[in-house]
């Protein structure tokens, strides 16, 4: 499993073919499931962003975006967006993709990273992201529209990445 930089100009297709299996579900992520293909270079490649793919023989089966969780005086924490193909999950791939997100952003000098609305009942992700060090510090009572469940609550992770912060 590779893990690199996406490019829009060659990876566009595949990360919108990820991203609209996963938000047609319409219970992990706040996006729309109509949500147009002319709005993914907003949510997952603009400017401000880190765009990065996994990648198996030659197949792009996962992606995550990373990013400054606010501008200005709140840069230094980095906000991640994560999907996984729906028939490459449970293969450990949103594990690597999360690790690989960690050394980055330690990398880059980010001295956190925060999760801002994770989905209550998206039990998988919550799970691997407590597992990493990711901690639950806050919710919002009926912060998501499940289509299926209605009202849940989400949840806000942060994991501190250097030592002054824990």
């Amino acid at each position: 499993m590779e893990i690199r930089k996406a490019n829009i100009k060659t990876d566009f297709e595949a990360v919108w073919g990820i991203f609209k299996a996963v938000i047609s579900t319409g219970d992990t992520y706040a996006f729309s499931p109509d949500t147009p293909k002319s709005s993914l270079p907003t949510y997952w490649f603009a400017e401000s962003m880190d765009t990065f793919v996994a990648v198996e023989k030659n197949e792009i089966v996962g992606t995550y975006f990373i990013k400054p969780n606010q501008p200005g005086l709140g840069d230094h924490i980095a906000n991640c967006g994560y999907m996984v193909a729906p028939d490459h999950r449970g293969q450990g791939i949103g594990k690597l993709l999360c690790e690989h997100s960690i050394r980055f952003a330690k990398e880059q000098g980010y001295s956190g990273i925060q999760f801002n609305f994770v989905v209550s009942t998206n039990a998988s992700a919550i799970n691997l992201w407590l597992k990493l060090g990711f901690e639950i510090i806050g919710t919002t009572p009926n912060g998501f529209r499940h289509v299926d469940r209605g009202f849940v609550d989400t949840y806000i992770l942060y994991k501190a990445l250097t030592t002054d912060q824990i």
